[in-house]
């Protein structure tokens, strides 16, 4: 048992760790306590390496919505509800009386005028506002982001990165022009090219990850900035509820109710068709964004031996 956890074991007389620093799920408050406790030891751990940006332009904040009326800061992280907590932004930027979060349709959300989003450096929201943010497992979370891109016809996302997948890593000199062309085919991007796509270090080179992938360290700065909230997708409606009663708005919005398709459940059958040495490889990658957040390390498909 880590440490941190064993000081909040000492100081709360309950356990509330297992061996790798994850929360309990039956005491909201405590968890949170413990995710705090998390993101400082590891944020501190690997200072070296996660230190040193500063945090003075735009580009820095660009998944930072905000609302001046509420004084509350949200960095949005694609595939961790971000829907519906923009829903839940939108539906406070519009005021009393509060519209139901769950008839705002999510397309509106996701237009750039809908929200306002913190396009400088501004300490006195960034000292004095609620800030708050949601993650998930890195691994089910790139999986999720593979479902909902690249499964069905996507024709923006297959020109923009599918089409480069099949081209690399499917050696098609001349790959498909469209998506749909791609599925008839039988040469849409696989999984595992997905993952090849990430490992590669020529992706990178000239542009950062998609919103979608990118780390959840990179889009927040959790090293940076001292959250006042952080949700977990795998403890969305208890998280949700209890962030509600901290902006002093759960009598009049609830949160809507979330179909949650990908769970850690399927990580081993996705995995599948990964190569061992790949899967550590995408670890390494992914590796901060598991440790400052608190989640395990997916021993069962990255040891030797697999459990069943």
């Amino acid at each position: 048992m880590p440490q941190y956890c064993k000081s909040l074991l000492a100081a709360h007389g309950t356990d509330i760790c297992t061996e790798h620093g994850i929360p309990s799920p039956f005491n909201v408050a405590l968890r949170q306590t413990l995710r705090t406790e998390i993101r400082r030891k590891m944020c501190e751990l690997g200072k070296e390496t996660l230190s040193g940006k500063i945090l003075t332009t735009g580009k820095n904040f660009g998944n930072f919505i905000v609302d001046d009326s509420h004084k509350i800061l949200y960095c949005y992280i694609p595939k961790v509800a971000c829907t519906n907590w923009k829903r839940i932004m939108y539906v406070l930027k519009k005021g009393k009386p509060y519209i139901d979060p769950a008839a705002v349709p999510p397309n509106a959300v996701h237009q750039t005028k809908a929200l306002k989003y913190l396009s400088n450096f501004s300490p006195i929201r960034l000292m004095n506002y609620t800030k708050f943010l949601f993650v998930r497992d890195p691994f089910v979370r790139l999986i999720s982001a593979f479902r909902d891109k690249f499964q069905p016809i996507n024709e923006p996302f297959y020109k923009s990165y599918g089409k480069t997948m099949v081209k690399l890593y499917r050696n098609q000199s001349h790959p498909p022009k469209t998506h749909k062309e791609a599925v008839a085919l039988g040469l849409q991007p696989t999984f595992y090219n997905f993952v090849q796509y990430l490992l590669d270090p020529r992706t990178e080179k000239y542009v950062p990850f998609n919103e979608h992938w990118r780390q959840m360290h990179h889009l927040c700065h959790p090293c940076m900035l001292e959250y006042d909230f952080i949700g977990h997708q795998e403890t969305l409606q208890e998280d949700a509820e209890e962030l509600l009663k901290m902006l002093e708005v759960e009598n009049e919005i609830k949160f809507p109710p979330t179909k949650n398709a990908t769970t850690s459940n399927l990580i081993k059958e996705w995995f599948k068709t990964v190569p061992r040495e790949d899967r550590r490889m995408l670890y390494k990658l992914y590796k901060w964004d598991f440790k400052i957040f608190g989640f395990k390390r997916p021993d069962e498909i990255l040891d030797k031996r697999e459990k069943n």
